[in-house]
Formats: structure tokens, sequence, C-alpha cells
């Protein structure tokens, strides 16, 4: 069975591509069991309406959870040399965390609108 979950911090903005099929290409930072490790930069792809979602949603440095396969290949380059790749075919996502709350929200300014003492400063929590 080929079947693989990564969780890991996107490395770079998405692009969306693709004119019939839309799909798009993004790399996960995915850390080693030791704090000390360096870590794995994984490619990834993602198609159809997942392509979307992530392309639409995730940010660099947004954390995820993805699921999917694993695929190899292999391109000749510029210079004739055959380079081989491994890539992550997406089937789901799951958007744990943002790096920071950029995304989230403007929270409004809170007004008081009696004389009755303010609950903050009773209660810190």
């Amino acid at each position: 069975m080929n079947n693989v979950t990564l969780i890991g911090r996107n490395c770079k903005e998405i692009e969306l591509k693709g004119d019939k099929v839309k799909f798009c290409k993004f790399t996960l930072a995915v850390s080693r069991m030791k704090k000390d490790d360096p870590a794995d930069f994984i490619n990834c792809v993602a198609f159809g309406k997942t392509a979307e979602v992530v392309a639409e949603y995730v940010k660099k440095g947004h954390r995820l959870a993805v699921n999917g396969r694993i695929q190899t290949g292999s391109y000749d380059n510029k210079e004739g040399n055959k380079v081989y790749t491994t890539d992550i075919m997406i089937n789901n996502v799951e958007f744990l965390e943002t790096k920071n709350n950029d995304d989230a929200a403007p929270t409004k300014k809170k007004e008081k609108t009696n004389n009755s003492p303010d609950t903050e400063d009773i209660f810190p929590f």
C-alpha cells in the first residue's frame, strides 16, 4: 500500500495552474524526530478542488496535515542529465494553524457601556 501522512509548514506562496485540470505544487517543511535534526522539504502536488482550496487559503508558513501517495518520476533537464523526482500526490489536506494571526479577522475594540467595573480587571481570564 502506498500511503503517506505528513505534518509540516508550507514553504512559499502557492500558485494555481492548469486550464482543464487545476493543480498546484507546494513544498512542506517537515520536522524530524529530534529537534537538532534538519527539516525535510517534501514536494507535494494537489489537483482539482483540493488544489483550488489549497491555493486560495494556504499561505507561506501555514501548518498543514496532508495525506496522499508517493509518486516517483524522472525527466531530462536542459543539460541533458536525468533528474529523478519524488512527489506526494495529495488526497486530503487539513489546515492546522497559521504561522501568526495575520489572517485572523480584525478584533473589535471593546467599549464600556456603563459605569460598572471592567470584568477584565477582576477576572484575568
